[in-house]
């Protein structure tokens, strides 16, 4: 054969390739700063959106750190939790699971700034991961970079939610079964559990360590003040009933957590739990004398978290709104 014949030999067959691979390619990836060209200044405003917000009401931040997990945990990270009921399907966001949860109307906010900006490009996803991420950082925690180019859900996942979800009465072996399934180790499961560090509980979680009778696990000298705040057995679940989970430094995330709960301080079974099973003390008491390595490892599982089976590509969709899919627009 020619040379000339081979060379086009060799072109056809790179083009027929290159044609194969675009009908069967995998979906895009995430990636960093997805919307550099798209939006350039979309994290921009989403920061500068939860900085604002954040100077207004401080306990969103709590709620973006709480969205990520409550979002990203159930199957897909795509902003299924930020979904209204419809008259055939519940919203995640309206289960006993979510009870405490709240702020989503400031997701809108954010998503109003960005549509201004560049309509229809940046998904709810890639907000709610984003917001958490700077979240973090107004709680004085540390920055994780994130990759961004999620693509948002259709419907939401209230029905499986329990699937997935670990909850506070479980025992440790399901909670840490449960984050193995999305690829979180042991170390990554106390650094998460950190988060703990900041917010409140509410009493109705409470109750059944304080009534009928006291758990003798929990620290005596900080029973008297659990009980003030929450002196009901059975609370009124509209009452704002509350106690901080770190009374030291409630605003901040920070390794205070890790001292507290091996003080037996914790409030909910799991942080209880967490400070004394073998398998998960060694990290407690590692973090409790270090906050680098706290900061390290919780910004190492969170980047797990964000990255759970996203949609991307062309799956899903870019929701108009959040609270909507877009066919009920």
């Amino acid at each position: 054969m020619s040379s000339r014949g081979l060379f086009f030999l060799v072109i056809f067959s790179l083009s027929a390739l290159s044609g194969f691979l675009a009908e069967n390619e995998e979906p895009a990836g995430l990636v960093m700063n997805y919307y550099k060209d798209t939006c350039p200044q979309a994290e921009d405003i989403i920061k500068e959106q939860v900085k604002l917000l954040y100077k207004r009401h401080k306990n969103t931040a709590f709620s973006w750190l709480r969205n990520i997990f409550h979002d990203c945990f159930v199957e897909s990270c795509d902003a299924s939790l930020l979904l209204d009921s419809t008259r055939r399907v519940l919203s995640e966001k309206e289960t006993d699971r979510s009870f405490g949860m709240r702020n989503f109307r400031y997701i809108e906010t954010i998503k109003e700034a960005l549509e201004r900006e560049c309509p229809g490009v940046v998904s709810c996803s890639d907000i709610l991961v984003l917001s958490a991420r700077d979240g973090i950082v107004s709680l004085g925690g540390p920055y994780i970079p994130l990759k961004t180019g999620r693509r948002d859900g259709r419907k939401s996942r209230a029905d499986i939610l329990e699937q997935y979800l670990p909850d506070h009465n479980e025992s440790m072996s399901v909670v840490l079964e449960r984050f193995a399934n999305i690829g979180i180790d042991a170390p990554g499961v106390v650094a998460l559990l950190g988060a703990h560090s900041v917010g409140r509980t509410h009493c109705v979680k409470l109750v059944h360590r304080l009534y009928p009778e006291v758990d003798p696990a929990l620290n005596p000298d900080h029973v008297e003040h659990i009980l003030h705040k929450c002196p009901d057995a059975i609370p009124d679940p509209k009452a704002v009933q509350y106690v901080r989970n770190d009374r030291g430094t409630p605003m901040k995330l920070d390794n205070n957590y890790y001292r507290n709960i091996l003080d037996n301080k914790g409030l909910l079974i799991v942080d209880h739990q967490l400070a004394t099973d073998k398998r998960t003390k060694p990290f407690v008491k590692k973090m409790a004398k270090s906050q680098d390595y706290f900061f390290k490892e919780f910004s190492r599982a969170i980047t797990i978290l964000s990255e759970n089976n996203p949609l991307t590509g062309t799956q899903g969709e870019i929701r108009k709104q959040c609270n909507l899919s877009n066919k009920n627009h």
